[in-house]
């Protein structure tokens, strides 16, 4: 299997209304490392691929899609009728892994919740030229940690548009390529110019308020990170569910 993006459609068994936490991310992530080969999850959870001391799961996933209702007050989001998860990946193990294991089981568990897999469709989304248009599935997170005079360590988040945003976007990517391939592109830029609004998302992962950006981009660079951008995710904390990105016609 050489495809990258899979679109798994799910519903609740037992009930109409699956009900979750607002901040579900976590639930999710668990969700797919327990629907992968177990030596490729421990393989992915404890090591992954390391470049400059960065470690790189190579997976991202989108935020649920579907007809929802937020209540903000008891902090539960619930979703009605059929939802639907995008997870892409540039590694073939995984998503031959979680393909094989979602249709013969049949079923996801997102915390306590069992749904069944209803379908799941897979898609490569083959970057052509050294530009396209991406839109966000999950917010893209791209920050660096400071320090404060008194020696605490605090972190800046960048939105599109900032002077840092770019750097950190490709820098990002040069080296998922590298942990992942094990060489350098000779030419290592990309430029993400905004495409209209971008949306900030605050999300409470573990207890860890992250800040993410939602809206399209225009990417341009050099074929094989983009590709790496569109199969690996943009930014940092892909695998908790953030940068998943799909291209725009």
């Amino acid at each position: 299997m050489s495809a990258i993006h899979l679109e798994i459609s799910l519903k609740s068994i037992h009930k109409e209304i699956l009900l979750l936490p607002i901040h579900y991310n976590y639930l999710v992530q668990s969700a797919i490392y327990n629907s992968i080969d177990s030596e490729l999850a421990k393989f992915l959870h404890e090591k992954g691929y390391i470049a400059d001391k960065r470690i790189f799961k190579m997976f991202s996933f989108s935020l649920l899609q579907g007809f929802y209702h937020m209540d903000k007050v008891k902090k539960m989001i619930e979703f009605e009728g059929e939802i639907k998860l995008t997870v892409s990946s540039p590694l073939d193990e995984f998503c031959q892994s979680l393909v094989n294991i979602l249709l013969t089981r049949g079923v996801m568990r997102l915390g306590t919740q069992e749904l069944e897999i209803v379908r799941v469709s897979a898609r490569k989304l083959l970057v052509e030229k050294e530009e396209v248009k991406v839109k966000t599935l999950s917010p893209i997170v791209l920050y660096s940690t400071m320090l404060r005079p008194d020696g605490r360590k605090y972190t800046v988040y960048f939105q599109p548009g900032d002077p840092d945003y770019e750097r950190l976007l490709s820098e990002n990517l040069n080296k998922k390529y590298r942990a992942l391939y094990g060489m350098e592109l000779p030419t290592k830029e990309v430029r993400a110019k905004p495409l209209g609004l971008q949306r900030m998302r605050i999300i409470n992962y573990k207890n860890t308020i992250i800040k993410g950006y939602a809206g399209k981009l225009l990417l341009t660079g050099p074929i094989p990170l983009l590709q790496m951008a569109v199969d690996g995710g943009l930014g940092g904390k892909n695998s908790q569910g953030f940068g998943c990105v799909e291209v725009e016609g």
